[in-house]
C-alpha cells in the first residue's frame, strides 16, 4: 500500500495534486483535523460532511488508552471513528515533544498504526525545539535518520510510512535531512518541530527552515507542515511548497472561546457580530452563540468550516496562478506574517523554477511584487531580445516616426518589445500609477537588454515627469520628451 503523489497544476512552488494510499484519495492542499478519540467536539462523520477527506489522530493515545485499545485492534480505525477517508496516525513524537518521553519504541508504534489500520504510519523521529543547540539537534536528527532506516527494514519500502524532516532551523541540516529522507525513497515528507515557530509567530525562521527541506526534497514528495492550523498563513506555506497541514486548533480555540477567521483570531466574547457566512454564523447571533450551552461544539464546526474554506480558496488561487495575490493579502494581517512573506520573496530565484510559465494575472500590490517570480523570469529572458541598430524606448513621451524598432516601458518588467504586448506577463498584469519601486524594477530590466544589444543606439521618449528619473539612471542615454 505505497503512497502516491500527482501534481495536477502549480503556481510559485505550490500545488494541487491527488495523494493516494491504497484505496483512499484525497485533494491536495488538504487539511487533516486533528481528532482525540476522547474528546470528540466535531464528530469525523460531521467532518466528512463539510468536505474534510482526511484526518490525523495519535497512535499513541490509542495504544495507552484503556478505552480504546482493544476495539481500536479489533474494529479498525476507519469504524471506530465513522469515518471513510484517510487517516494518519502520529507515533508519539507530539507526547515525546511535550514530556521528553514515552514508552514506546520505534518498531512498537508502527506495529500498532499498521495492526489498527492507519492509512499513513509515521516513525518516532525526535522533534527537536528550535532554539536546541546545534550538537543537540545534530545528535536527534541522527536518531530520527536511523529509525527511518529501521522502518524501512523491517516493514518493506511499499509500507505506507512519512519519512519526517528534522533539522530545527538550520538550514544545512534541513536541506541534507530532505535529501536522505528522499534517497531512503519516502515520498510524503513532514517538515516537523514547527510548532514552536508558530506558536511564537517565527514566520521568517519558518520559512527558512522549510525552503531549506524543501531544496533537498525530491520535487515529487508530498510535504506535510506538522501542527500548521491557522487559516491565515495557508497561503504562504502553499507558496513553499506545502501540501498537507494538521492542526487541532479548530477545537483547541473554541474551547478558549476564540473565533477563527482568514486573517487573524477573535475573542468571541468581544464581539458584536459574526462576520463569517457558515451555518452557524448564519443562524445565529453573537450573544446567541455566546449564551448556547453548545458553544464550544458551534465555535469549533465555525473553526473548521473557515479553515476548510481557506484551503479550498488556496486550491483555486494555484489553479487560477493568483496565489502570489493570495499570499499578498493574507500576509498584510500580521507583521510577523509580513516578515515571512518578504523572506520568501528573498528565495525568488529558487521559487522561479518551479512556477508556472503563464498565469490568469499579474497584480501589482505593492514594492513586494517587483520581487514577484513573474519578474524574475522575465527579465532572464530580456537578453534573448535581439535590437537592430537604432531603437526607441517609450516612456510616456511621444512617439517620433523615424525609428524602426519601438519599445514600451513596463514596470515593473523592463522595456518590452511591442510584439510581445499580448504575451504574459504584459498582456495580463494591473499595476497603478508608477512609483519608485516599479521604475526602479524596470530599470534593472532596460540594464539587461542594453547589455545585450552593446551597438544598439537607444533613445528614451519620456514624459515630463519622467526624465529627470531616466537621465539620472542613464546619463549616457538620448531622451526626449
Amino acid at each position: 500500500m505505497s503512497i502516491q503523489f500527482e501534481v495536477m497544476h502549480k503556481d510559485i512552488a505550490g500545488r494541487v495534486g491527488r495523494l493516494t494510499v491504497g484505496d483512499k484519495r484525497i485533494r491536495t492542499p488538504a487539511l487533516l483535523p486533528v481528532v482525540n478519540p476522547h474528546i470528540q467536539i466535531v464528530p469525523p462523520g460531521e467532518m466528512a460532511a463539510m468536505g474534510i477527506e482526511g484526518l490525523i489522530t495519535n497512535a499513541y493515545i490509542f495504544s495507552k488508552s484503556a478505552d480504546f485499545r482493544e476495539e481500536a485492534l479489533s474494529r479498525g480505525l476507519h469504524n471506530l471513528l465513522g469515518f471513510d477517508g484517510l487517516i494518519m496516525t502520529d507515533s508519539g513524537s507530539f507526547q515525546l515533544s511535550v514530556y521528553g518521553s514515552v514508552d514506546t519504541t520505534n518498531e512498537t508504534t508502527l506495529a500498532f498504526q499498521r495492526d489498527i489500520g492507519s492509512d499513513i504510519w509515521v516513525p518516532l523521529d525526535i522533534p527537536t525545539h528550535p532554539d536546541a543547540p546545534r550538537e543537540t539537534v545534530e545528535s536527534e536528527l541522527a536518531i530520527t535518520m536511523e529509525r527511518l532506516r529501521e522502518a524501512r527494514e523491517i516493514f518493506g519500502d511499499d509500507a505506507p510510512i512519512a519519512g519526517p524532516v528534522q533539522g530545527g532551523i538550520h538550514a544545512d541540516l534541513r536541506e541534507t535531512a530532505g535529501r536522505e529522507v528522499s534517497n531512503l525513497g519516502f515520498s510524503f515528507c513532514p517538515v516537523g518541530a514547527v510548532v514552536p515557530l508558530l506558536e511564537g509567530y517565527r514566520y521568517r525562521e519558518l520559512v527558512h527552515s522549510v525552503l531549506a527541506a524543501k531544496k533537498g526534497l525530491s520535487s515529487g514528495a508530498c510535504v506535510h507542515l506538522f501542527g500548521a492550523g491557522h487559516p491565515s498563513m495557508f497561503a504562504l506555506a502553499a507558496a513553499m511548497g506545502c501540501d498537507i497541514f494538521d492542526s487541532a486548533a479548530y477545537a483547541l480555540y473554541a474551547r478558549e472561546g476564540r473565533y477563527i477567521t482568514p486573517s487573524g483570531t477573535l475573542k468571541l466574547a468581544e464581539m458584536a457580530e459574526l462576520p463569517c457566512p457558515c451555518a452557524v454564523c448564519r443562524s445565529h447571533t453573537a450573544d446567541e452563540l455566546r449564551a448556547s450551552d453548545q458553544k464550544e461544539r458551534l465555535l469549533a464546526t465555525h473553526n473548521l468550516a473557515v479553515t476548510q474554506a481557506e484551503i479550498s480558496r488556496v486550491r483555486l488561487s494555484i489553479q487560477e496562478g493568483t496565489l502570489w495575490e493570495l499570499v499578498d493579502e493574507r500576509c498584510r494581517s500580521h507583521p510577523r506574517l509580513l516578515d515571512g512573506y518578504r523572506e520568501l520573496l528573498k528565495a525568488g530565484d529558487l521559487l522561479e523554477r518551479s512556477d508556472r510559465a503563464t498565469k490568469r494575472r499579474f497584480f501589482y500590490r505593492g514594492d513586494e511584487s517587483c520581487q514577484r517570480t513573474e519578474v524574475i523570469r522575465f527579465q532572464r529572458m530580456i537578453p534573448r531580445i535581439a535590437l537592430s541598430s537604432k531603437a526607441l524606448i517609450l516612456c510616456g513621451g511621444p512617439e517620433p516616426q523615424d525609428f524602426e524598432e519601438v519599445l514600451e516601458l513596463r514596470p515593473p518588467f523592463g522595456a518590452v518589445p511591442r510584439e510581445l504586448s499580448e504575451t504574459f506577463p504584459i498582456g495580463q498584469n494591473e499595476v497603478p500609477a508608477w512609483d519608485d519601486a516599479m521604475l526602479a524594477s524596470a530599470f534593472t530590466g532596460v540594464d539587461a537588454l542594453l547589455a545585450a544589444n552593446p551597438e544598439t543606439e537607444v533613445t528614451f521618449s519620456a514624459s515630463p515627469d519622467l526624465v529627470h528619473h531616466i537621465k539620472k539612471r542613464f546619463p549616457d542615454a538620448v531622451v526626449i520628451s
